[in-house]
């Protein structure tokens, strides 16, 4: 049975804000409820591969610590920029 595009995001969402440290929680729960439902299809499949990687990793990524892997760089600059609108 496929899952439904809104039970997609409920999930998505819902992966974004209970994470392993609290930073990333608020950093992809930002990201999530502001840009989410706006993705395309790529974008969510990549989103969706994203949130299985290690919170530290993460956190280095959207921090600028390190480089994020280039098949993460374009959401990683989204939500890099997400969370610099909302920091402050």
């Amino acid at each position: 049975m496929s899952e439904t595009p809104e039970n997609r995001l409920k999930r998505l969402r819902m992966r974004s804000i209970r994470r392993g440290i609290k930073e990333m929680d608020v950093i992809l729960g930002t990201f999530a409820d502001q840009r989410l439902a706006r993705l395309s299809e790529e974008e969510l499949k990549s989103y969706d591969a994203l949130l299985s990687e290690n919170d530290h990793d993460l956190y280095q990524w959207v921090t600028g610590q390190m480089p994020p892997p280039e098949h993460f760089a374009g959401l990683m600059a989204q939500i890099s920029k997400t969370a610099g609108a909302n920091a402050g």
